[in-house]
């Protein structure tokens, strides 16, 4: 069992406040399921990236796994780590697939809890899900702390074919935070610079952009990986949902960028 590491600062701890802080993320924001097969969602405080993640979420598919590429912040574990344990929160527990688990063995791909016990990144994403579908879904965790563009094509290359091989049907979910720390100005520009490769789905641009600019978005190879994957599975189109910075609830003149995007 994954036990929730944030619980208490990314979200609330309570269920009942959890689930009252998830509703107020999507006020005011239509529930209206699209073709979605991959997408880039932040993972900041719910107080500061949850409106742009829950404007993601509103236009999600019902699925059978939501396989999820998130940044290795914290050092541990495995270069690129997927999860086989149960994960809860205070909203329940959700299962992993182990079914496209067992298909990615022998991957660039470890199977390592220790990468995932301390890491946020993917776990503030589930109460998401949950406000969406209950807990009638499975997950697949991937943390990624090896981001080159090598690897991270590799990696969604290689969950597309374990998925297409499960028959499953999956949404391939990145996340990650723009830049951060820097002037709202400087962000907006050098993060809407970066976008428009996520847009063109163009990974090389995206790499080539991000060391142009120095670009301090820390889930570059899960956007790359869920990009890769998306085009194993024919993508079509894509579409910035939304922007928003931190600065626009905390008043303060550094930001964090968030970008919630959607591929079909």
């Amino acid at each position: 069992m994954r036990q929730p590491a944030v619980a208490g600062q990314f979200y609330p701890l309570s269920p009942k406040t959890l689930k009252k802080e998830v509703s107020r993320c999507f006020n005011s924001i239509e529930v209206t399921p699209r073709d979605v097969i991959g997408a880039v969602v932040p993972h900041a405080g719910y107080v500061y990236s949850g409106s742009v993640a829950a404007n993601v979420y509103a236009s999600l598919p019902k699925a059978d796994t939501y396989i999820f590429f998130g940044p290795n912040h914290t050092g541990y574990g495995s270069p690129v780590a997927m999860s086989q344990d149960t994960w809860k929160n205070p909203l329940g527990e959700i299962e992993t697939d182990k079914d496209i688990g067992k298909l990615l063995a022998g991957t660039i791909i470890d199977m390592d809890e220790v990468a995932h016990r301390y890491e946020h990144s993917i776990e503030v994403q589930i109460p998401f899900l949950q406000h969406r579908f209950g807990n009638d879904f499975k997950i697949l965790p991937i943390c990624m702390g090896m981001q080159d563009e090598e690897t991270a094509v590799e990696v969604g290359q290689e969950v597309a074919r374990a998925a297409k091989e499960s028959g499953k049907k999956v949404v391939f979910i990145a996340s990650s935070d723009m830049s951060h720390y820097v002037p709202a100005e400087h962000a907006e520009r050098v993060d809407h610079y970066l976008i428009e490769a996520i847009l063109d789905m163009d990974v090389p641009e995206l790499y080539r952009r991000r060391y142009e600019e120095n670009i301090s978005a820390c889930g570059y190879g899960p956007i790359s990986a869920m990009l890769s994957a998306a085009k194993e599975y024919g993508a079509k189109s894509t579409e910035l949902i939304k922007y928003a910075t931190s600065g626009e609830v905390s008043g303060d003149p550094n930001v964090v960028g968030y970008a919630g995007i959607i591929v079909e």
